[in-house]
C-alpha cells in the first residue's frame, strides 16, 4: 500500500469533505481516504498495483476539488 497527500484548497467545509471522501473512495484500489477542511489535505491509502496518483487527482478534478502533491 501506498499513503500519499494531495493538496485540495477547495475544501472549505464539512460537505466538500464528504465529497473527496465519497469521490475518492470510489476508485478501484483505494483503501482509505482522509480529507481536513482546516488544513485542506486529503490523505489517500492505495494499491499502486490499482490506481496511481494521476488518477487519483482526476476524480478529484472531477469532483470540483482539483489538488496537488
Amino acid at each position: 500500500m501506498e499513503t500519499i497527500t494531495l493538496n485540495a484548497p477547495d475544501i472549505s467545509c464539512g460537505h466538500c469533505v464528504a465529497t473527496v471522501e465519497k469521490a475518492v473512495g470510489t476508485v478501484q484500489g483505494v483503501e482509505s481516504v482522509k480529507a481536513d477542511a482546516d488544513t485542506k489535505d486529503v490523505n489517500v491509502t492505495y494499491d499502486a498495483s490499482q490506481t496511481n496518483v494521476s488518477a487519483i487527482s482526476a476524480v478529484l478534478e472531477e469532483a470540483g476539488y482539483p489538488a496537488k502533491q
